[in-house]
């Protein structure tokens, strides 16, 4: 049947179906707003990438790195341009092409046995307090711990801005935008401050790069259950919602992660 499915289609792509028995599927991004690579070579700092089955250059010139299968859960990390497929999912595989290009391998070790734990991967790509962050926000008390009652957190975030390197700024903003949403601290003199930690940085983009990730991460921290938070205005003492003012093209290019 197969055999006759292939004489009628033999132009069809080939899908591989995840988890064991088959492969797990670490999958390395590249899109127009950035790239997981710096996220790889963190991951393989930490020891946790290698021992890998096969390597596939994707159409966009992203990456799949195949491992022996297990049963864990299919996953991606926002901001980090990184997804894992396992139990229940699939990859387009080589010789698979798209208008974009093709599927290619560019190393295959059949005998490599080694499995990927993306619980660790998420580890060291996503910080501890993002990670329990959506329980936080979701406790009955109504009352985030760590919240306005921890006012040294605009400045740490934003020193944790101002620390990104090339490849990792645009997450740094983002994470640190997401928190003070969820903390309830995201008003506008903190957004301010994490644009200027930005361009301390060297954010490529300059200001508006910095406000449009700034507003990724308060849309983000809404989605998983933060509510819209309100700043205090000067002019009259009311409590308004922060909005992020309006991006200004600057000429620059956005930066790659």
């Amino acid at each position: 049947m197969i055999d006759r499915w292939w004489g009628r289609n033999p132009d069809c792509n080939i899908g591989i179906a995840t988890g064991a028995p088959g492969p797990d599927v670490l999958d390395i991004d590249v899109r127009q707003d950035g790239s997981g690579f710096a996220a790889l070579n963190r991951v393989k700092r930490a020891g946790l990438a290698d021992g890998q089955q096969a390597i596939v250059r994707t159409p966009s010139t992203g990456m799949h790195l195949y491992y022996r299968g297990t049963g864990q859960r299919n996953g991606s990390i926002r901001g980090q341009h990184v997804d894992f497929r396992s139990k229940g999912g699939y990859v387009v595989a080589p010789p698979s092409s798209t208008p974009a290009g093709s599927y290619v391998v560019v190393q295959h070790r059949p005998d490599a046995a080694a499995t990927l734990d993306f619980a660790r991967v998420r580890e060291v790509l996503e910080p501890e307090a993002l990670r329990h962050q959506r329980e936080l926000a979701t406790q009955a008390t109504g009352r985030r711990p760590g919240g306005r009652g921890d006012e040294g957190r605009v400045d740490r975030l934003s020193n944790f801005v101002a620390e990104g390197v090339p490849g990792d700024r645009n997450f740094r903003v983002f994470y640190a935008a997401k928190q003070l949403e969820l903390s309830g601290q995201l008003d506008g003199p903190a957004a301010e401050s994490l644009v200027s930690a930005a361009l301390r940085a060297g954010l490529q983009g300059g200001v508006a790069e910095a406000r449009r990730s700034i507003a990724s991460g308060q849309r983000d921290a809404q989605r998983d259950g933060a509510q819209p938070q309100t700043a205090p205005d000067g002019r009259d003492g009311e409590r308004r919602p922060f909005r992020p003012p309006p991006a200004r093209s600057d000429g620059r290019e956005r930066e790659a992660g």
